[in-house]
C-alpha cells in the first residue's frame, strides 16, 4: 500500500507542479525539456526515458527494482498529465496566490510520497535509484547530497533542451522556474526527513 499510494500522490505532485507553472521538479524539468525536443504524449516519453534508466539500477543494484520502480515507470507519467487536465477543468486561469499554493502544497506532498515507496522497500523509482545506488556504494556521500547534485545536472539538461527546440522565455520559466530551485536543494533533504518519519522496510 505505501509503495502503490507513494507512487500515485508523486503523479499527482507532478500535475500540481505542472499547472502551477512556476517550475516543477528537476527530473520533469528534464523531462519537460526532451519533450519539446520529442513532442509525443508525456506519458509516453516518461515510459521510454524510465526504461533507459532503468539499465543503470539492473547494472549496479537490481534490488532496487521492484513493484515501485514498474507501478512508477509504466503510470506516474501518465497520473501527471491527466491530473493537469483535470486540475485545468477545475481551475482553468489561476490567479499567482492560487499557484503559489498549488507549488507548497505541491512540494511538501511529492517528498512524502517519495518517501513512501523508498521506505516500502518494494523498489524505487529509476531516477531515485540512482542516487540511492551512489550514496550506498560512496558512503561519505550522503543521499541528500547526491540528489541534489543529480537534481541541478537535470536543471541544466532541461534549460539546455528547450534552448535547443527554440522555446521562448514563457515556456521555460513554466518548467523551469522557482519551484525547480526550490526543489534541487530540499526535496532530498525533505525526503530524507519523511523516511526518517514513516515506518521503515528497507531493511527488511
Amino acid at each position: 500500500m505505501m509503495s502503490v499510494l507513494g507512487v500515485l500522490i508523486s503523479g499527482i505532485c507532478v500535475g500540481i507542479f505542472r499547472t502551477a507553472a512556476l517550475g516543477v521538479d528537476p527530473f520533469q524539468s528534464l523531462m519537460s525539456g526532451l519533450n519539446s525536443v520529442i513532442p509525443i504524449s508525456f506519458g509516453t516519453l516518461y515510459i521510454i526515458v524510465n526504461a533507459c534508466l532503468l539499465l543503470f539500477s539492473l547494472i549496479f543494484d537490481r534490488h532496487k527494482i521492484g513493484l515501485a520502480t514498474i507501478i512508477n515507470l509504466t503510470l506516474l507519467g501518465y497520473v501527471a498529465e491527466y491530473t493537469q487536465k483535470g486540475i485545468a477543468v477545475i481551475l482553468p486561469s489561476p490567479g499567482l496566490p492560487m499557484r503559489i499554493l498549488l507549488l507548497a502544497v505541491g512540494l511538501v506532498i511529492i517528498c512524502f510520497g517519495s518517501a513512501m515507496y523508498m521506505n516500502a522497500n518494494l523498489g524505487v523509482s529509476t531516477y531515485d535509484a540512482i542516487s540511492l545506488i551512489i550514496s550506498e556504494k560512496q558512503q561519505k556521500v550522503k543521499f541528500k547530497f547526491c540528489r541534489m547534485i543529480s537534481d541541478l545536472i537535470c536543471v541544466l539538461l532541461g534549460f539546455f533542451l528547450f534552448r535547443m527546440a527554440g522555446c521562448d522565455w514563457s515556456e521555460i520559466t513554466a518548467a523551469i522556474g522557482p519551484a525547480t530551485i526550490i526543489t534541487a536543494f530540499f526535496m532530498g533533504p525533505l525526503i530524507s526527513w519523511f523516511a526518517r518519519k514513516l515506518p521503515d522496510y528497507r531493511e527488511a
